[in-house]
């Protein structure tokens, strides 16, 4: 089902993988918008001075997908891609997925940095727990308190959750719905007279 997807669950725990001297240091997170990012990014440069390359990949949302590969000097498609590549693998979206290396003194090769950032990037994920979740919309309901009744049997009856809410003699609330009863929900509310339904 189209809105169904898998992401982590939490942070993993840091992985040290080890080829030729070199070491490279895992990490796995769960996000949900691009802002997250930089933020993590700059925890890793502060725990890892030392380290030559930091190199990430990420990706967002469902319909349609975002996202990115940076090599950050490493050539070209080394390393981000490798990690992006396990991203791919494990099915996962909403997640940032970061390798920073510390450079051994010798030189590992195009091959040999893709095997190792790719095995960094499949050791973190690993080292998390995927969860499934459901896609979400968020509507906006208007209406008169006298309607309230009918409102709240409706969102008992179809199981949404209410995000917020606004009650006085102009009532707001804000429902979420899983993607694929939206329609459903939105029609039924639509039917009650004097009910003012928009998406947020």
């Amino acid at each position: 089902m189209e809105d169904l997807y898998y992401t982590i669950r939490q942070p993993s725990s840091e992985i040290l993988f080890k080829e030729k001297k070199s070491k490279f240091f895992g990490y796995a997170y769960p996000i949900s918008t691009e802002d997250e990012i930089k933020s993590l990014l700059e925890k890793i440069q502060k725990k890892h001075p030392t380290a030559n390359h930091i190199c990430y990949a990420w990706q967002l949302g469902i319909e349609p997908v975002s996202y990115r590969a940076y090599d950050d000097g490493e050539p070209t498609n080394t390393a981000g891609m490798p990690i992006y590549g396990q991203i791919q693998s494990f099915g996962v979206t909403n997640v940032l997925v970061i390798v920073a290396r510390v450079f051994g003194g010798t030189k590992l090769g195009t091959g040999g940095l893709i095997a190792a950032y790719r095995q960094a990037a499949k050791m973190s994920l690993e080292g998390t727990k995927i969860i499934q979740k459901t896609l979400k919309e968020y509507i906006k309901l208007s209406f008169q308190y006298e309607n309230i009744n009918i409102i709240m049997r409706t969102i008992k009856q179809q199981k949404v959750t209410i995000h917020s809410q606004q009650l006085d003699l102009a009532c707001e609330l804000v429902i979420s719905v899983r993607k694929n009863d939206a329609a459903e929900v939105r029609r039924l509310f639509k039917a009650i007279k004097g009910v003012g339904v928009f998406s947020t």
